[in-house]
């Protein structure tokens, strides 16, 4: 939960009513939860497996490698081995197991049953919150069930053809997130849902452009291929210790993507009022500020992460409130 303050946009920030900053953090707590352990990150990975009943390696020393790629080109990117990746998948089935119980005890709470009565209540604490959530605002199992789909892609999908595909992998990533806000506040509309899906992608459009050294550590490559081809960049180009002239120019190219689905979803701000409206903006703000920050670096995401400045998010932030977009 603390890396909600490490995000490009704020996931609960102090003007919402607290029961909406506790719904927001509980979405927050599972799509973190589900993140880290898709990427192997968890603090600990034995105490996750053991609370969801999945198998685990008994000792830390005997917990499976990461093994080299075979790929040619210095220096070549780590990729889990097997065993690791069905551990992964095993921790994310057992995710899903838990989002079932999740909604099983919301179901039962609905129908009268005392949370105690109801034997198979969540096992995971992040998941605890998600109970009374679902309960409030009658939320469906779909963009929850998306998000840990997405992981299960990053087990075996490591490159991506083209930006179809890349969209098609960011419904799964991306979109579940501002649908369950929108479903928070009670004003999903389709309208809204497809303005907001524009956002959520480009969102993690600019993060994989942000993280395309770290991504690369991890085997995995979010630059579509065919565009990689077309600017002349290989694989070994992102590997360098900075940026050269095409792999500038290839971020760039996604950058100015990003910025269109961003300028498309933005007037989702101007259809609802408040602090629902500012909490939106400062969401395309991130969004904004990022893109900056990329472009501040004059488009070398390989020497060093750019981070958006925060006081340029807030400006940026007031502007989109004020205009509605």
């Amino acid at each position: 939960m603390a890396k909600a303050s490490a995000e490009n946009f704020p996931v609960a920030p102090f003007f919402l009513p607290a029961a909406w900053r506790d719904d927001l953090m509980a979405v927050y707590g599972f799509a973190r939860l589900v993140d880290d352990a898709g990427d192997g990150d968890l603090a600990d990975p034995a105490g996750t497996a053991a609370l969801l009943g999945v198998s685990a390696p008994r000792e830390p020393s005997e917990a499976p490698a990461l093994t080299p790629s075979a790929q040619s080109g210095p220096p070549a990117p780590d990729r889990p081995s097997p065993a690791e990746t069905a551990f992964r998948l095993a921790l994310l089935d057992g995710l899903e197991r838990d989002l079932d119980r999740v909604f099983e005890t919301a179901l039962a709470a609905r129908g009268g049953a005392r949370d105690d009565a109801h034997g198979d209540t969540p096992r995971h604490p992040l998941l605890h919150p998600l109970v009374p959530l679902v309960d409030r605002h009658g939320l469906t199992p779909e963009p929850f069930r998306r998000l840990i789909e997405a992981n299960r892609v990053d087990q075996t999908t490591t490159r991506y053809r083209d930006y179809d595909e890349l969209i098609a992998y960011c419904t799964l990533s991306a979109d579940p997130v501002g649908r369950l806000v929108l479903a928070i506040a009670g004003v999903a509309t389709p309208e809204r849902i497809a303005m907001s899906d524009d956002i959520c992608r480009a969102l993690q459009i600019v993060e994989h452009l942000q993280d395309v050294a770290e991504d690369l550590a991890r085997g995995r490559i979010y630059l579509p291929a065919e565009d990689l081809e077309s600017f002349g960049v290989t694989e070994a180009d992102l590997a360098a210790p900075s940026a050269g002239a095409p792999v500038r120019e290839l971020i760039r190219f996604e950058a100015d993507r990003a910025r269109t689905l961003l300028d498309r979803g933005a007037p989702l701000v101007g259809t609802v009022r408040g602090r629902l409206r500012l909490l939106l903006a400062g969401f395309t703000a991130g969004g904004y500020a990022a893109l900056a920050a990329v472009e501040g670096a004059g488009y070398d995401v390989l020497a060093q992460q750019a981070k958006p400045d925060k006081r340029r998010l807030a400006a940026k932030a007031a502007a989109i409130f004020a205009k509605g977009r």
